[in-house]
């Protein structure tokens, strides 16, 4: 008997003290290792990306306030009303971002996640509110998810800058308690009215927890898991963010989708959050990209940046980078600087191996991978003409030849020699510096488009010179795979043209991106052949088209503008009909700015926000109930999208006349 009561009181001692443990867990989960926002904007916080600098997109403008408007919420849309402080009877004006933010069933985010619930009531802080925990068993997942959230607080404190608002000074102590509103309630839009105290937040806490426990690779690739879940609940004067992921990449994505939970109250000057929200996200297509065209004319190393920013808010996740061409080379080889030397339209105008570098860790923080292309055996002139003078003999044939018309698609020619066995080694050491300088991948552009084989015949007296190509590409791949240590890639790509369909491309080691119509043959006959695809359509996805020629004679080369709403109603996958095996080719997209017409000036208006219509199609492939129609709110959320990206510093094109977005719905 007394046996028996010791071991009960041993087992409720154990009970007792494994109760004790849980709760501890529970805390320390909960609170005790929480981060404050100050120690990843104070005290140099350090990684080896924030060794980069912490860019900012911000520029000289600011966001104007519309002092003499304000916004109610009737049936769903925001109606414009005007405001007068002595005729509204103590009325506070509700500013346009707080009214589109909270009016409307829909949900406000882009691109449109895949399954989600938002809710509609509003909580006001300050930065210094934010603390912020990451559970992760990989100390590589952990640098860069600190530095992805450094990235986090610094774009919302750009966001208020952008209406001159004033950003809280960061403390290791918080805020003081009179600092805050004592009301715990949400601001509920049931009545479409907000009694907060001007300027007073009545939130405490702001605890954003991440999770990644699955994987540790940080280098993006075709079998990447970018989903994510994110909850946001309030209580108590707190509000618990909890982002799940099995990849880095996935919690970076659940981080974008939080920042467009937040947005800049300009009456209350104030930033406000979403009370409420349970959100689950999966991407339709593993690659969603965008290519520029650095050879015709030079793009600095921060205008590039600007470019990575707008994809990472957009969930673009592959920046598909063409840096040479046959009117420049401006990548600095270290083996052979010649090409630049003789290829760069200045001393300025180079990317150097630092340079290069800094961009592919600026784009793999913010869940992009760089996919550089050195384009061969065509577009290769300017830059490879120094071969005979160092004892290469002709390492590119045709350079700057004329009439161009008929050696080469575009003034200037030039085209690799590819019986030239120097132009390998040449190709070899580009690769291997490029992989170095970009990271472990398992997809690698190797160019191979409009090759003129009029160029060709008039050195080498070949019956077909179409082998010419064949033996070009293969060997091409074969130095790809020497340039990454002797292992091969697994993917890579080459552009769409009358040789690509050959039998000497094998389908388990080529994609194919599709450049040409989307109603031409050649999409059939690659899924027929067993190729994946990444589509490119000329007519739908090619940005830098609709501006006239460039040439003193003759039509644009692809007219017409492709507008935002040619660019989302594309679907390809849908309207070729193709069966659950063919679909599997598809990889996904990208958009394609070549920069004949497009310097520093316009870059940020070619691309935005058109790149990010195509965002959403890759990413939901929404199954709109019209074909030839776009519902209004689709034209509502991406208006607000676009303008969080001009507060962001992006220079993105108007989608409709201002007036259209303070009065939501008339224009459409």
């Amino acid at each position: 008997m007394a046996f028996t009561t010791s071991l009960k009181k041993l087992l409720i001692g154990l009970l007792f003290v494994m109760g004790l443990c849980l709760m501890i867990l529970y805390f320390n989960e909960s609170q005790s290792l929480l981060k404050p926002a100050s120690s990843f904007l104070m005290n140099g916080f350090e990684s080896r990306h924030s060794k980069l600098k912490l860019y900012s997109t911000g520029d000289s403008s600011k966001i104007p306030i519309e002092r003499t408007w304000t916004y109610k919420c009737v049936n769903q849309r925001c109606v414009r009303q005007h405001y007068s402080s002595s005729n509204n009877n103590n009325e506070k004006r509700i500013p346009f971002s707080t009214c589109s933010m909270l009016c409307g069933s829909y949900t406000k985010i882009w691109p449109e996640p895949t399954k989600s619930y938002i809710g509609i009531s509003a909580n006001s802080f300050s930065l210094n509110d934010i603390k912020f925990k990451i559970r992760t068993p990989f100390k590589n997942v952990e640098s860069l998810l600190e530095s992805a959230f450094s990235i986090f607080l610094e774009e919302v404190k750009t966001i208020v800058q952008s209406f001159n608002g004033k950003v809280d000074e960061l403390n290791n102590k918080g805020t003081s308690s009179t600092a805050k509103s004592q009301n715990s309630k949400e601001h509920s839009t049931t009545d479409r009215s907000y009694h907060s105290s001007h300027r007073r937040h009545n939130l405490t806490n702001v605890n954003i927890f991440l999770h990644v426990l699955k994987t540790s690779d940080i280098h993006l690739t075709f079998n990447t898991d970018e989903c994510y879940n994110l909850t946001l609940i309030n209580e108590h004067q707190t509000i618990d963010v909890r982002i799940s992921a099995n990849s880095f990449f996935g919690a970076r994505n659940g981080l974008a989708t939080l920042q467009q939970l937040i947005w800049y109250d300009d009456e209350d000057e104030l930033l406000k959050i979403i009370g409420s929200a349970n959100i689950a996200d999966c991407p339709k297509f593993n690659y969603r990209g965008v290519m520029l065209d650095t050879s015709r004319h030079y793009f600095s190393v921060d205008a590039i940046k600007r470019t990575l920013v707008a994809m990472s808010h957009s969930k673009l996740n592959r920046f598909h980078w063409h840096i040479t061409d046959s009117q420049s080379f401006p990548f600095v080889s270290k083996h052979y600087p010649e090409l630049a030397e003789y290829g760069a339209y200045s001393p300025n105008e180079i990317y150097t191996h630092e340079n290069v570098r800094d961009l592919a860790n600026f784009a793999q923080v913010r869940g992009i991978q760089i996919i550089p292309e050195i384009d061969a055996p065509a577009h290769a002139g300017n830059g490879w003409q120094w071969g005979v003078e160092k004892g290469l003999g002709e390492l590119s044939l045709c350079i700057n030849q004329q009439p161009w018309m008929s050696y080469c698609g575009e003034t200037p020619c030039g085209q690799i020699n590819p019986r030239n066995n120097n132009t390998y080694k040449i190709l070899q050491s580009l690769y291997g510096e490029l992989l170095e300088l970009t990271g472990p991948t398992d997809y690698f552009h190797l160019g191979g488009d409009e090759v003129n084989l009029e160029c060709w015949a008039q050195y080498f007296n070949d019956t077909d010179l179409r082998s010419l190509w064949c033996d070009f590409m293969l060997q091409a791949h074969h130095r790809l795979t020497l340039a990454n240590g002797g292992h091969p890639i697994k993917t890579a790509g080459v552009w769409s043209s009358a040789l690509t369909n050959m039998p000497c491309l094998s389908n388990k080691n080529f994609a194919v991106q599709v450049w040409g119509g989307s109603q031409w043959s050649e999409n059939y006959q690659l899924i027929d052949s067993g190729f994946d695809l990444i589509f490119s359509h000329v007519d739908a996805w090619y940005l830098d088209c609709g501006f006239g020629s460039w040439r003193p004679t003759g039509d644009g080369a692809c007219s017409p503008y492709r507008t935002w709403q040619t660019v989302y109603k594309h679907k390809p996958w849908q309207t070729m009909r193709l069966n659950k095996q063919q679909a599997k080719q598809i990889l996904g997209g990208e958009a394609c700015l070549w920069t004949e017409q497009v310097d520093e000036s316009t870059l940020d208006s070619r691309l935005w926000p058109r790149s990010s219509a195509l965002a959403e199609r890759l990413w939901r492939d929404p199954q709109d109930e019209l074909d030839f129609a776009i519902p209004k709110e689709t034209f509502n959320r991406f208006s607000i999208f676009r303008n969080r990206l001009v507060q962001l510093g992006i220079k993105a094109e108007p989608i409709f006349p201002r007036y259209c977005g303070q009065n939501q719905d008339e224009c459409v």
